[in-house]
C-alpha cells in the first residue's frame, strides 16, 4: 500500500491550518510528521485519518480516492497520546476487540491476538486490565490493537509523549522494528525532533500550516533548507553573507552561486564548530554545560554568541580564550 496527498488544504475560521499539502508515503516507509504546536501536522493526521474534512485536495490510497469513505471504512490502524483502552476488557479483549466485532472466528482472534503479543513484548499479559499494566504496557496494548486488524496504514499521533523519558527511548526503538517486521506503512506526528530523527525514513517538517522541506533525517540535519529547519532541526549557527563575508571570507567560494544574496545564510551545528584554546584569541567562553560524554559550550567571538559542542575530554572552562574556525564541508547554505 502507498499513500499519496494532493493539494490538500484546510481552514478553520478564515485562518490556514492545511496550506497545498502534497506528500507521498511509500509502501513500508515510516514518515514523521514533525513541527511545533500548532503547525498543522495533527490536523492532517486526522483528515487522513477520516476524522476531519478537508476543504479541498485529494488524498490516495493506492490510487483509490478515499474522500468519501468514512472512516471506519479506510481500514487505517491509529494510535493516540492516550492510550484510550477498554478499562473492563483484558489485554487480550482489548487487542481482539477490532477483530472481535468484524466477526472473526474466535480461534483466528485468540491466534492472531498471541502472536500481537509476543510481537510487542506482552506474552502472558493476556488477561490483566489496563489499570494493572504501567503506561509502557499500555501503550503497547494500544499498538497492538491497530496492529491487530491488517491495517492498510499505521496513524500514530505522538504515541509516547506522555511516558516518561526512559520509557519513551525504549518504546520507539521497539515501535520501530515492529513497523519494519510488519512492513506496514506508518505516519507518526511528533513534535520531538530526537525521536523523528530516530524512527522516520523521512521526516516531513511543517510550519504554519505548509511543509518546510521533506527528506531524511541526515538531509533535514545536514543540509536544512529553510532558516526555520535549521533551527527547528536542532541547534544551530547563523550567520549572514556579510558576516561570513567579513569573518570567513574564504567560505565564501563554496556558497550557491545562483542564490539571492539578501536570504542567503550560512548554517554550521554546535558539534561542527573547531575551538581551540589559545590566548588572546578573539573567542571567549561563557557558559559550558556538561553533558557526559560531551559538553556544549557558549563562545563569544566577533560581536556575536555561538553555540558548540565538543568532547568532554577536553575541557573548556568559563574565561577561556579560543580560535573558532570551521570547515567548509561542515556549512550548509541555506537560501530560503
Amino acid at each position: 500500500m502507498s499513500l499519496k496527498i494532493e493539494s490538500l488544504h484546510k481552514h478553520f475560521a478564515g485562518l490556514t491550518a492545511l496550506d497545498n499539502i502534497d506528500l507521498q508515503v511509500g509502501a513500508a516507509e515510516f514518515v514523521c510528521l514533525l513541527g511545533p504546536s500548532g503547525c498543522g501536522k495533527t490536523t492532517l493526521l486526522r483528515i487522513i485519518a477520516g476524522l476531519l474534512s478537508a476543504d479541498g485536495g485529494r488524498i490516495l490510497l493506492d490510487q483509490q480516492d478515499l474522500a468519501m469513505r468514512p472512516a471506519r471504512e479506510r481500514g487505517f490502524g491509529i494510535v493516540f497520546q492516550s492510550y484510550s483502552l477498554f478499562p473492563h476488557m483484558t489485554v487480550a479483549q482489548n487487542v481482539g476487540y477490532g477483530l472481535t466485532i468484524r466477526h472473526t472466528p474466535q480461534a483466528e482472534v485468540q491466534q492472531r491476538v498471541s502472536k500481537l503479543l509476543q510481537t510487542v513484548k506482552l506474552a502472558g499479559f493476556e488477561q490483566r486490565y489496563p489499570a494493572q499494566l504501567s503506561g509502557g504496557q499500555q501503550q503497547r496494548v494500544a499498538i497492538a490493537r491497530a496492529l491487530a486488524v491488517n491495517p492498510a496504514l499505521l496513524l500514530l499521533d505522538e504515541p509516547l509523549s506522555a511516558l516518561d523519558a526512559r520509557v519513551r527511548a525504549d518504546l520507539r526503538l521497539e515501535l520501530r522494528e515492529v513497523q519494519r517486521q510488519l512492513g506496514i506503512p506508518t505516519l507518526m506526528v511528533t513534535h520531538d525532533q530526537e525521536e523523528a530523527m530516530a524512527m522516520a525514513d523521512r521526516i516531513v517538517c511543517m510550519n504554519h500550516g505548509h511543509i518546510e522541506q521533506v527528506g531524511t533525517p541526515q538531509e533535514l540535519y545536514l543540509r536544512p533548507h529553510t532558516r526555520f529547519v535549521a533551527n527547528f532541526m536542532g541547534h544551530s549557527n547563523l550567520m549572514s553573507r556579510e558576516q561570513v563575508q567579513t569573518y570567513w571570507p574564504q567560505l565564501l567560494a563554496h556558497a550557491p552561486a545562483d542564490a539571492d544574496n539578501d536570504h542567503l545564510a550560512l548554517c554550521v551545528r554546535p558539534e561542527r564548530l573547531q575551538l581551540k584554546a589559545q590566548t588572546g584569541a578573539a573567542g571567549r567562553v561563557g557558559q559550558v554545560s556538561f553533558l557526559g560524554s560531551i559538553q556544549r559550550i557558549h563562545v563569544h567571538w566577533m560581536g556575536q554568541d555561538l553555540l558548540a559542542e565538543t568532547s568532554s575530554a577536553t575541557p573548556f572552562a568559563p574565561g577561556d580564550t579560543v580560535q573558532v574556525d570551521v570547515a567548509p564541508q561542515d556549512c550548509a547554505w541555506i537560501t530560503a
